[in-house]
């Protein structure tokens, strides 16, 4: 059995949708956040997590109410197409909520820093500057008050100052902004919030519809594969949002409504080229016919539990054994959500604030490792079927985990952070893509056909519950123990999410029982 690449890519667009938004939230937002609102890493991470929180509910909800849709177009597609247009429609007010609080930030900021006495970066030494790993051993207090005083109001500074003073600096000017601005017109924010809380409502409505339907078009023995297709155009999504935020900063200091519009438009035209390639109907016609033909049964490995109460014994251990292991495989995602979630929603923060990258070089470091990894993706739905998606998970929380400790234990602002914390991230995406493609087959293997929107559910559960906890935990672990906490926290989270996957028996791809050929030659 091979898989149907072309169908593959037409589905794909709709994750493609998904992911043009998420990639271009997860940078931006958090630093609208930081620089509008100045907002702690700890109240920021709730901020984050907010979405996930509500998407945990939403999205088994959505699932589910696909799964038992009847319309001509198909059971997923309406949920695309309106969740697409409600989307768009509502998204750039979310900048434009924060326009004015970020106008007024950015003067705060640059009036405070012009008028900093010694005894005011002797405060800033002693309070801020361990939260960035900065001890008497890296630069003294009164060597820093005399760079700090000196170049503040430089227009060129040196390596020395960006390496030492600019990360503390930053930190205590966003405190500045929550508490004579921020604090001070708190309905800007609450406008904020509620426009935020309705352009995420309108992404919950479609994203279990989108995902499902790959399973829904795919034989169970290389959804896999499939998955690594999906996830190329996730990945294609991701690059659209990157060259957009990477072209908006470059080409001003306050690109934050052009960023969100384009973001849009890109959404409407995927939307469009979706529409124009997939026929739903005759695409899930197609795989029923592929399966009948080559002796597939989409039940095999579901949990199934008999209604009428006559299962043996022996399947009442199979079946336990099978919930076993749905539940070990959601509880693995959610350890891996957990770890890695905490640095992509405070990546864009770690980059420009701990390791003193201009948002630009921030951008492109980001959409580089982005890149590159995506080139992982089709060997790595070979790689599943050569060695088991299980095998193939652990392998990627391993490589994750090392890289990790890595960044954690090593990277520090300097000439060269931006390259090694690339190749280290690099390494890091990579082995989480592995986990991203095979958990995903993983949990709807468990699935009937008439479940796959609903147990697409059960699997955003598992990762929207971590997401809507992982960006406060992170922040709490940055402002407690300093920014490099992150990826100490990150590489402990994996670690447990490769025991628990090392737990499960069941989930794993299965070959055809018969092969085309060998169905003619019984039937001659």
């Amino acid at each position: 059995m091979k898989l149907d690449y072309k169908k593959t890519i037409k589905v794909g667009f709709a994750f493609a949708i998904i992911m043009i938004f998420w990639t271009a939230y997860d940078f931006v937002v958090p630093m609208l956040l930081e620089k509008a609102f100045g907002l702690s890493n700890t109240m920021r991470g709730l901020v984050m997590g907010l979405d996930n929180l509500l998407s945990l509910f939403m999205l088994p909800l959505f699932g589910k109410l696909s799964d038992k849709s009847k319309s001509r177009f198909g059971k997923r597609t309406p949920f695309i197409v309106l969740g697409t247009i409600a989307t768009v429609a509502l998204m750039v007010f979310v900048p434009i909520s924060a326009n004015k609080q970020l106008k007024e930030a950015t003067v705060l900021r640059t009036e405070i820093k012009q008028n900093i006495d010694d005894a005011r970066w002797g405060y800033i030494y002693e309070e801020y500057a361990d939260k960035v790993y900065l001890s008497n051993n890296d630069l003294g207090k009164t060597d820093f008050i005399e760079l700090a005083s000196s170049q503040v109001n430089q227009d060129t500074k040196s390596q020395e100052y960006k390496n030492f003073v600019e990360s503390p600096l930053n930190i205590w000017l966003s405190k500045q902004v929550n508490e004579q601005i921020t604090q001070q017109n708190t309905g800007r924010i609450v406008v904020y919030m509620i426009i935020l809380f309705f352009v995420l409502v309108c992404m919950a409505t479609f994203r279990s519809p989108a995902v499902a339907l790959m399973p829904d078009v795919t034989p169970k023995p290389v959804r896999s594969q499939a998955n690594a297709i999906i996830n190329l155009l996730g990945g294609f999504g991701g690059a659209l949002a990157f060259v957009i935020y990477t072209v908006g900063f470059m080409l001003s200091s306050n690109p934050y409504i052009g960023i969100f519009a384009t973001v849009g438009g890109g959404m409407l035209l995927l939307m469009t080229v979706f529409l124009l390639l997939v026929n739903e109907n005759k695409f899930v016609k197609e795989c029923e016919e592929i399966c009948a033909e080559y002796g597939v049964n989409n039940e095999e490995d579901a949990i199934i539990q008999d209604s009428a109460g006559s299962e043996t014994e022996q399947d009442k251990k199979l079946r336990r054994a099978k919930m076993t292991s749905f539940f070990l495989i959601l509880a693995s995602i959610f350890m891996w959500f957990m770890g890695y979630n905490a640095i992509t929603s405070n990546l864009s923060i770690y980059t420009t604030r701990t390791l003193n990258l201009s948002p630009v070089i921030a951008s492109v470091v980001s959409g580089v490792s982005m890149a590159i990894s995506a080139l992982a993706f089709i060997p790595v739905g070979y790689l599943a079927a050569k060695i088991g998606r299980r095998k193939s998970v652990m392998l990627g929380f391993i490589l994750a985990t090392i890289s990790f400790i890595l960044v954690w234990a090593i990277i520090r602002p300097s000439g060269a952070a931006q390259y090694l914390f690339t190749a280290f991230y690099l390494i890091a995406g990579f082995g989480l893509i592995i986990a991203n493609v095979n958990t995903f087959p993983m949990v709807v293997e468990l699935s009937r056909a008439e479940d796959v929107g609903k147990y697409t559910g059960y699997y955003y559960i598992a990762t929207m519950s971590a997401q809507a906890i992982a960006p406060f935990v992170g922040g709490l672990f940055m402002d407690w123990l300093g920014d490099y906490a992150l990826f100490a926290y990150a590489a402990v989270c994996v670690i447990i999410a490769t025991a628990l996957m090392f737990l499960v028996k069941h989930g794993d791809s299965r070959p055809p029982k018969k092969s085309k050929l060998e169905m003619l030659g019984e039937d001659a």
